[in-house]
């Protein structure tokens, strides 16, 4: 059975990666803002380093009208910009790396509050999580008298974690 150009192309059976699923999305979302290359968006971090991308995040790629290079935007905070403005040529010599040619010209910076309109809310990077606290000394004997039939040393170990991360589980207990 062959299938013609009007019948839809047949899915594959079982699981499908995500990227392949949202690929087509990603792409007009970055050519709606004037990314011709979603690499950019998607691996900015492996594109401009760590220390930059924590400090800075691409808004836009503008085209001019002459059609002499591109101009990137690039979104940060007010205590950053100074920092990022002299690494703006670094910058514009690693993003014209990913496009594979000289496809931006200049690059501009514009500033916002941390907490802004909708698109200027700048989190770049994820607040660490508090480490949890050390458990209560009962608990963790507790946990250790549960599994000390046990004689593998290594799994006797993780069923102590485990007991110990299930009996300091605040609410009521179940048993």
């Amino acid at each position: 059975m062959s299938v013609t150009p009007s019948e839809p192309k047949r899915r594959r059976r079982g699981f499908e990666p995500a990227a392949g699923l949202l690929k087509d999305r990603i792409r007009q979302a970055g050519e709606s803002r004037g990314f011709a290359v979603a690499r950019l968006l998607t691996h900015w971090a492996e594109v401009v380093g760590d220390e930059v991308a924590a400090m800075a995040r691409p808004v836009k790629v503008g085209y001019g009208r002459e059609g002499f290079g591109a101009t990137l935007t690039l979104l940060t905070t007010g205590a950053a910009a100074p920092v990022l403005q002299m690494q703006l040529p670094k910058i514009r010599e690693k993003v014209n790396a990913c496009y594979g040619y000289n496809a931006i010209s200049r690059v501009v910076i514009t500033q916002t509050a941390p907490l802004g309109f909708a698109e200027g809310q700048v989190a770049f990077a994820p607040a660490p999580r508090p480490a949890p606290p050390a458990p209560d000394p009962a608990i963790r004997r507790e946990a250790a008298a549960l599994s000390g039939e046990v004689q593998d040393a290594t799994l006797r170990a993780a069923l102590e974690a485990l007991g110990e991360k299930v009996l300091s589980r605040p609410g009521p207990k179940k048993g």
